[in-house]
């Protein structure tokens, strides 16, 4: 395997470490999107630096020439993702287990969603990934 397909994998699950870290750590005092409001003036700043950076040549406004849809979408989205999380591990799920469980869900989820919405095929060797992970699911709630 290349380092392009690597690198994006390490840089996501070193961000789901620490992410869950944080969604856990939230204080149990303050509101989530109270939090979540520091969490997005952080995220909005670092972006705009990183995208000055990377792209030194590139047109900002014409940029937003080219939204579309997905980027509000995926914005109200990581509102859900991140919310949920903090809600979870407020209601006390563990950090081990949490994360594990909405995982599980949304992978099976996912692969009815790529057969739906993008015709990828169930494959026997799905299936019984499916199978398994509802095996885990029933292991970890035990």
């Amino acid at each position: 395997m290349s380092f392009a397909m690597i690198w994006p994998i390490v840089l996501i699950v070193l961000s789901n470490i620490f992410y869950n870290i944080c969604s856990k750590e939230t204080p149990s005092a303050i509101d989530p999107f109270a939090s979540l409001t520091i969490t997005y003036i952080i995220g909005a700043v670092v972006s705009l630096v990183l995208y000055f950076t990377i792209n030194k040549s590139g047109s900002f406004i014409q940029e937003y020439k080219s939204i579309n849809w997905s980027s509000i979408v995926l914005g109200l989205s990581i509102i859900g993702l991140e919310a949920g999380s903090i809600y979870m591990y407020k209601a006390g799920w563990n950090i081990s287990s949490g994360h594990i469980v909405h995982s599980i869900i949304l992978s099976i989820c996912l692969v009815i969603v790529g057969s739906l919405i993008y015709q990828e095929s169930i494959t026997v060797t799905k299936i019984a990934g499916i199978l398994i992970c509802m095996f885990g699911l029933f292991l970890i709630n035990k």
